[in-house]
C-alpha cells in the first residue's frame, strides 16, 4: 500500500492527479465529484471501465472513437527493430 500512496502523492504534487474523498453507499454506489465530472466531461449514462490494480480501483471513461482523433499527436514513432523483423 505504501507504493500506491507514494505514487499517488507524486502524481498529485506534479498536478497530474486530483484527489477527492467519496463515501460508498449501502448499495455500493459512489458519486463522482462535480469537479471531476466537469473536468472529464462525463455525462449521465456514459459507460466507464472499472479496473482493479492491486489495492486500488481505477475508473476509465469510455469514449467514442471519433472523440479520440488526434490524441496521439506528437508521439514519437522512432524505435529500433529487431534484425529478424526487417
Amino acid at each position: 500500500m505504501t507504493f500506491s500512496i507514494e505514487f499517488g502523492l507524486q502524481l498529485f504534487a506534479e498536478g497530474d492527479a486530483k484527489m477527492e474523498a467519496v463515501k460508498i453507499s449501502p448499495r455500493f454506489q459512489v458519486v463522482i465529484p462535480r469537479k471531476v465530472r466537469e473536468s472529464l466531461k462525463l455525462i449521465p449514462g456514459q459507460k466507464i471501465q472499472v479496473i482493479q490494480y492491486k489495492d486500488r480501483i481505477e475508473l476509465i471513461p469510455e469514449r467514442k472513437i471519433t472523440d479520440m482523433k488526434g490524441f496521439l499527436k506528437g508521439i514519437s514513432t522512432d524505435f529500433n527493430r529487431e534484425e529478424d523483423r526487417l
